[in-house]
């Protein structure tokens, strides 16, 4: 797959299709990749990389990239984000004139911290092949995984393998699948109260406010986001308060309602390994039932749930009609 990648981006900036190129390269290690903008191929034959650790959401660095100049820029979109970026377009924070999409199919990415959790130490290298992933460390281990053992957790419960918007695909594309990604939900719905407030604040308590999840959130495109904004109070960082611990998230899950595409960005890059999708997927399946299904991002014209007004949506009562138990 990367070397077809590779072959189409230098074609496409070859003929002037487009002058730049997102996608990905090694970062400070080799599981470690990291969204860049390359501008030649020799650029790309040096440091293009795309494998089981090109996990990162490219969609939202279109947001400024898109500012840049009047020339096109190749992206190239996994299914899940091309989610992200169909809802980014629609919101207009990117302008798809100046996008050339390629759709990539992803059969699921390596969760570096599975590897990590099963006690290695000092990874040198890790390689893939069809069904497994093998680690080596400079201590002269080795070992051995099945995909499915180290693969991330967004990706064990991928809600599509569809990708929703291209100008070309490389390889097939494929369909929208029955996902288990609200079991997790369900779960947290079925303690009660106290218990599900007691995860909840073990769980954020371990946040440290590094605003890692807000960067790479491809909805959280705010001009000034009120968490930087000195005047609203709660612009510090270390929180005062176990209120403050939660406030960030929850305001953060209430901005991103009804437009989150489910990533799982916001996991993915927190350092603490808090599980903030769920915050979100809680949000996703309320507005399912209360509204009617609704996939973000999956076209490009339906209003979202929270912008939209039919008469049978709900009425404020149902808060009180769910009470506590939801």
């Amino acid at each position: 797959m990367q070397e077809q990648m590779i072959a189409r981006a230098k074609a496409l900036l070859s003929d002037n299709t487009v002058d730049r190129v997102l996608g990905w390269k090694v970062g400070e290690l080799s599981y470690d990749l990291t969204p860049a903008v390359f501008e030649s191929a020799e650029e790309l034959d040096r440091d293009f990389v795309y494998n089981t650790f090109s996990a990162a959401n490219l969609s939202k660095y279109l947001v400024k990239q898109t500012r840049k100049g009047d020339g096109k820029i190749l992206i190239f979109t996994k299914p899940c984000d091309s989610y992200s970026l169909q809802q980014l377009i629609k919101e207009h924070r990117v302008d798809r004139e100046k996008v050339y999409i390629a759709g990539i199919q992803c059969h699921g990415k390596t969760d570096i911290n599975k590897i990590k959790a099963d006690g290695l130490s000092g990874i040198s290298s890790i390689t893939e092949s069809d069904d497994s992933v093998i680690a080596e460390t400079i201590y002269g281990d080795k070992k051995e995984y099945k995909k499915y053992e180290v693969m991330a957790e967004r990706c064990l419960s991928c809600k599509s393998k569809k990708i929703v918007i291209y100008d070309e695909l490389i390889g097939e594309n494929g369909e929208v699948m029955d996902s288990n990604r609200f079991d997790q939900v369900e779960v947290l719905e079925a303690m009660t109260p106290d218990e599900r407030f007691e995860f909840w604040q073990n769980e954020l308590s371990k946040c440290i406010r590094c605003n890692a999840c807000r960067n790479a959130c491809p909805a959280c495109t705010c001009e000034k986001c009120v968490f930087d904004n000195d005047n609203s109070g709660v612009a510090q960082k270390a929180a005062q308060t176990s209120f403050e611990e939660a406030n960030f998230h929850i305001i953060r899950a209430f901005h991103v309602a009804g437009r989150c595409t489910d990533c799982g960005e916001c996991s993915r890059v927190c350092p603490q390994n808090i599980p903030l999708h769920l915050l979100n997927r809680k949000f996703i399946k309320d507005a399912n039932e209360l509204y009617g299904e609704y996939q973000a991002g999956e076209d490009a014209d339906s209003r979202y749930p929270l912008v939209d007004f039919t008469f049978d949506d709900c009425e404020p009562s149902v808060v009180y009609e769910r009470g506590g138990n939801k």
